[in-house]
């Protein structure tokens, strides 16, 4: 099939790299303009946009897809966008993470004279999880199972039809990364057989169900910082859901302090803490991390981040700090 590909993180590199190794012809990419990233802050390309110019396919990165746009250059973009789109022989529209919205005009002109709309991969069961962020808000509401759905896009957010979808465990310990990894995987997989199934017209679309509706809102910054007054289990889940980004952080003697890995206790080892602390307090060395009193009970601190720092052991950054007066994270 020849195909137009949109998309922009490592999430969406992987169904293109899928895509490519299936044989199909990828007829153009749409990703992202290049940002700054890095302490050098240097123009940095996406990862789709690596790996077409690896693979010597035209890459296309408009500002904006909205022809209506109030800012000149927007809707110059999207104007010469929807021209090219218009122009190019193709045969379906993949989106993967693109990160910017498909206007109707974009979702009309992929079903025009013959060609098969367009498919989206999207990482978890829908209508659960609709949006964003779908992988860090499973992990931080502590659903024990998420997945990948193929969905034809429509007009809303996340609200089209599903072809096929695949159910997966939430392992414990599991971060945003690691499920994250797993999920693109099966993506790339699933988008591969959605369209063997398309060009053998074994197609099957199950409306979404109008039970069980959520919305994954983007992770912003200022959710990051650590309430101790909580239990130790959303801390954990929280920890978990913002790594890699945007970290789940606190305050030690006036320094953020980033929380990259935690542990909860099992019952045996919170007996001899039962005594209660101050939330945030920390309160002793564990086998492998150090233990910080939270709203009900202790959690294990494995892994931290000083600003400017690298990530190190929890053990390793108290000892070095032992002889400092503050014995407590603050929010």
């Amino acid at each position: 099939m020849k195909i137009i590909f949109a998309g922009t993180p490592d999430f969406a590199a992987e169904a293109l790299r899928a895509l490519i190794g299936a044989g199909h012809e990828i007829v153009a990419v749409l990703t992202q303009p290049d940002r700054p990233a890095g302490r050098g802050m240097h123009l940095q390309a996406s990862p789709v946009k690596m790996l077409a110019q690896e693979k010597g396919i035209p890459v296309w990165q408009p500002l904006s897809l909205n022809i209506h746009a109030t800012d000149p250059q927007k809707r110059h973009d999207a104007t010469a966008t929807l021209s090219q789109l218009t122009q190019a022989q193709f045969d379906v529209m993949v989106v993967v993470a693109y990160g910017l919205i498909l206007p109707s005009e974009v979702l009309q002109l992929a079903e025009r004279a013959g060609r098969l709309a367009c498919f989206n991969i999207h990482a978890s069961l829908l209508p659960r999880w609709r949006g964003a962020a779908p992988i860090a808000r499973a992990i931080e509401a502590g659903d024990t199972k998420t997945g990948v759905a193929i969905m034809k896009m429509e007009a809303g957010l996340d609200t089209g039809p599903v072809l096929m979808s695949q159910e997966v465990e939430i392992h414990a310990g599991e971060t945003s990364q690691s499920l994250h990894d797993r999920l693109a995987k099966l993506g790339a997989n699933l988008i591969v057989e959605a369209l063997q199934r398309i060009v053998s017209n074994k197609v099957h679309f199950v409306p979404q169900s109008n039970d069980g509706i959520s919305y994954a809102n983007k992770l912003l910054k200022t959710e990051a910082s650590i309430n101790w007054h909580t239990k130790a289990q959303l801390i954990d889940r929280k920890v978990r859901a913002f790594n890699p980004f945007p970290g789940a952080s606190t305050q030690f003697d006036g320094e953020l302090i980033k929380i990259w890995r935690t542990r909860l206790l099992n019952t045996g080892e919170q007996e001899p803490l039962a005594a209660k602390n101050a939330p945030g307090s920390i309160i002793g060395l564990g086998a492998d991390g150090i233990w910080v009193q939270c709203q009900d009970q202790c959690l294990e601190v494995l892994e931290l981040q000083k600003s400017g720092g690298k990530k190190m052991s929890a053990r390793t950054w108290f000892l070095a700090n032992s002889k400092s007066s503050s014995k407590q994270f603050l929010s």
